[in-house]
């Protein structure tokens, strides 16, 4: 006896089973079933020709230009070692020689007095004659030596084979979502210390009250300048100063990492900063107002005003810019609406400030925490939500990817080299080992 059609208000009897739900279906709705089924390759079909559209375009040239210019820098430091030695080698040289010479001198300027003060005496005798000719006879076949003087050089060939430039395809980074546990290093905070922090990969900067402190890969402490400056608003790197730029609220500053001083670099009493972000050739620096301003800043020798974006281009009227991260020629923005109460993160592209895309983000508001944001490998992203001590993990396209409880609330991140993420809590510095995808 056949069975009745799986579908509940079909009364049929069914014709068939379906292999791939083992369903009893009737001849009308096995028909359906299969119809369904051959639809959803449609939308696998465009999927494929659009993978297939973007391979057409895709640019190698483009994709690889920054590691040419990688092994380009390396040919360029190799010559300059070598015209370096080179010259140092020429230098010794040039300096053994010219002990030599002096030396000759010396003694010859040496004899000369001798033999002009007998002369101009008037009284000499045979010893002092003898003695006169013994030294110029010795003197004349020292200069025969250095005339022909022979070195012998030992130039050890210069090694570089296959070996000395590998490729090997860098492992994606994964982000723990246990990152609460464990830490491998915590630096407590200090009272009054703020949180801001920065690195350029070599060394960590961050305030630990009252002094600027330097990290080293090591995660040692290995120098403390005094700051006796306004509250530290934000902080970033900039690698064509090669310094360290430190922004409150009207002043920015200079701060070098490996002489350990600071200067002032620009003052603008009539405007309030907010936060700051470089990139090679700029800086970027938003107004503390609705409607925020987005001033940009060339850097060479001098810094000088380059342009400003204004509301609505930077935002809207009813909006603040709070926080920027540059990464990857991208400008991501951390934006605050005042009147939907809402916060949002934008990825611009900062020569024409068009948006790449928009997150909203479904969190609690309290206007006076300050969200801000880090850059995490793969042009992925980090939020940080005080108030609810929240870590929003976003991927590459403004994907929400996960959302992380923290055990304390965290208000600043930065990436530290390949191993370290660092989180700036209330209690300190928490600095987690990234984990490899193996």
């Amino acid at each position: 006896m056949s069975q009745p059609c799986s579908i509940t208000t079909c009364k049929r009897a069914s014709r068939a089973v379906c292999d791939c739900c083992q369903c009893y279906l009737c001849l009308q709705h096995l028909n359906e079933h299969n119809a369904l089924l051959i639809s959803e390759l449609n939308p696998l079909a465009d999927e494929i020709n659009s993978l297939s559209d973007r391979f057409k375009t895709l640019n190698k040239q483009n994709i690889f230009e920054k590691y040419c210019e990688i092994l380009q820098q390396w040919r360029l430091d190799c010559y300059q070692k070598i015209d370096h030695l080179f010259e140092q080698k020429c230098q010794e040289l040039d300096e053994l020689a010219s002990v030599k010479i002096t030396k000759q001198q010396n003694e010859i300027s040496q004899i000369r007095t001798k033999l002009a003060k007998l002369i101009n005496d008037q009284k000499t005798t045979p010893r002092d004659i003898d003695l006169l000719t013994s030294s110029i006879r010795y003197l004349e076949g020292q200069m025969n030596n250095i005339e022909q003087t022979c070195f012998q050089i030992t130039i050890r060939p210069l090694i570089i084979d296959d070996r000395s430039i590998t490729f090997k395809e860098k492992k994606e980074q994964q982000f723990d979502p246990a990152i609460g546990y464990p830490i491998h290093k915590t630096l407590e905070y200090t009272p009054g210390s703020w949180f801001p922090l920065a690195s350029n990969g070599t060394h960590l900067l961050f305030h630990h009250s009252p002094n600027l402190t330097f990290v080293n890969r090591e995660l040692n402490i290995i120098k403390q300048v005094h700051w006796p400056y306004a509250i530290i608003l934000n902080m970033c790197w900039s690698s064509t100063l090669n310094e360290f730029i430190i922004m409150t609220e009207d002043t920015i500053y200079l701060v070098n990492d490996k002489k350990f001083v600071i200067e002032n670099l620009l003052t603008n009493p009539k405007q309030n900063w907010l936060a700051c972000a470089c990139s090679d050739l700029y800086l970027f620096v938003s107004t503390n107002q609705w409607g925020s301003s987005i001033v940009q800043y060339s850097l060479s020798i001098t810094i000088d005003l380059d342009k400003q974006w204004r509301a609505p281009k930077s935002c809207t009227n009813d909006e603040c810019i709070e926080s920027m991260v540059y990464n990857n020629e991208t400008l991501a923005l951390m934006i605050r609406n005042r009147s939907e109460q809402s916060i949002r993160i934008e990825l611009k592209f900062p020569q024409t400030f068009d948006r790449i895309w928009s997150l909203r983000l479904d969190v609690v508001q309290d206007l006076s925490q300050v969200f801000r944001c880090c850059s995490l490998i793969y042009d992925e992203w980090l939020v940080m939500n005080s108030q609810t001590r929240q870590l929003l993990h976003i991927k590459k396209f403004g994907i929400l990817k996960t959302n992380i409880t923290y055990r304390h609330a965290p208000h600043h991140a930065s990436l530290f080299g390949e191993n370290f993420l660092v989180i700036a809590t209330d209690a300190g510095l928490n600095f987690h080992k990234l984990i490899l995808d193996t």
